[in-house]
């Protein structure tokens, strides 16, 4: 169940760091869970419970294709909010650090787990054994 949109939801929202880092990537578009476990390093009880904090405030909704739940921002203007919020600190928005990521296993990440080969997957063929290659 939805709670009534309010300043106080929101800025309940707005407290934890890790939902501040799940807005920022989403900032870039709608992601699967098992994506914000990657780029994270959290575990999914953990980060769904963010979620739901985000979505009981009006911010994200979910919605389901197959086993992947996938979230997105429905009030992008929040990033207002952060944006203002971070300069008030004098500080520039938090930036996810690309060197910590794991390697996702989600189908936009990594299209082979999706079962749809990437361009750039190059396939290595072993060369043929020969009896004659070593007499």
């Amino acid at each position: 169940m939805i709670e009534s949109i309010s300043t106080e939801n929101i800025f309940k929202a707005l407290m934890h760091p890790t939902r501040l880092y799940i807005l920022e990537i989403l900032h870039d578009g709608e992601q699967c869970v098992c994506h914000l476990e990657a780029v994270l390093g959290n575990r999914q009880a953990y980060i769904s419970q963010h979620l739901m904090v985000l979505r009981e405030a009006g911010l994200v909704e979910d919605r389901r294709d197959g086993a992947r739940i996938y979230y997105r921002v429905i009030k992008p203007e929040v990033y207002d909010l952060i944006d203002y919020a971070s300069r008030l600190c004098g500080k520039e928005p938090r930036e996810i650090m690309k060197g910590s990521r794991k390697i996702c296993p989600c189908p936009k990440c990594n299209p082979i787990a999706n079962g749809t080969p990437s361009t750039d997957v190059i396939i290595v063929k072993e060369p043929e054994s020969s009896n004659d290659q070593f007499s």
